[in-house]
Formats: structure tokens, sequence, C-alpha cells
């Protein structure tokens, strides 16, 4: 059975930013094993990505198309407001408690980010798992692709 993970926006884009070659590096060593996992995203993932200049857009929209895309959906919303409210998240980066808050709601066990300075570090790690156990949701790991 294939362990399932939610990708945020970082890990996408880190295949295409030459500005980080080592990060470039370690998510094209860790893209060689994305067969092994049953991959999703979010909504939240593509409307980022449109975000982006062409030509990485395209880029990263035709490898998005590869996974599950997961809805923004009201519980997941409303448990991102408790990670604002539980101050793990400043209110202006909703959208890094929105992913997190999909991958819990939709019982997800891994969060890949290389978002080191709202979601893959210790305090944001605990305070989630506290939020979760409170709320009743399963504990979710944050991690970078090293790490997986």
């Amino acid at each position: 059975m294939k362990t399932s993970i939610y990708l945020d926006t970082t890990i996408i884009s880190a295949l295409f930013d030459v500005r980080t070659p080592e990060r470039m590096a370690q998510t094209k060593e860790f893209w060689r094993n994305i067969d092994d996992f049953n991959v999703y995203i979010s909504e939240l993932v593509i409307d980022e990505i449109k975000g982006a200049t062409q030509p990485i857009q395209g880029n990263m929209l035709n490898i998005a198309k590869n996974f599950n895309v997961l809805p923004i959906d009201q519980e997941s919303q409303k448990l991102a407001k408790i990670y604002i409210e539980n101050k793990i998240f400043p209110d202006k980066y909703i959208d890094d408690a929105l992913h997190v808050a999909l991958s819990s709601t939709n019982q997800i066990g891994i969060l890949l980010s290389w978002n080191f300075s709202h979601l893959v570090k210790l305090k944001t790690r605990r305070m989630v798992s506290l939020v979760n156990s409170t709320y009743n949701y399963n504990i979710i790991e944050i991690l970078a692709p090293p790490e997986l």
C-alpha cells in the first residue's frame, strides 16, 4: 500500500527554480521515487501555480495534472482559521495554514514543502499536532523532501 503525501506549491516549483540548484537537485532526486506515493495537491496549489510566469507556469501545470486535486472545502477553511487563531501561522499566511488543513482534513499523513519560514519547522510541527489532536484530526508530518 502506497503512502499518501500532499505537495505544496514549493515542491513543484523547485523542479524549475534554477536560483536554488541544491534544492532543485534534491527535489529531482525525490521525484525519481514519486510513483511510490499516492500524491495529492489542492485547488490552492493550482491557483498558486497560475500566478507563476510562463513558461514555468505551463511546465508546473503539466506536472500538476498527474496528481489528485483536493477541493478547498469548508472543513479545511475552518481548520485553517483555527491554526491562525492559535498563532501557528500569521494572519497573512492563511494559504500556508490551508495547505496544512487540507492535508489534515483529508487524512494525508505527510505534507511536503520547502517552506522553512512557516511550515517545515519544529514549532509548526508541534503546534499543528496539538491542534489536530484537540480537534480529532490525525497527526501529520510536515517534511522537506530529503527527510522523506
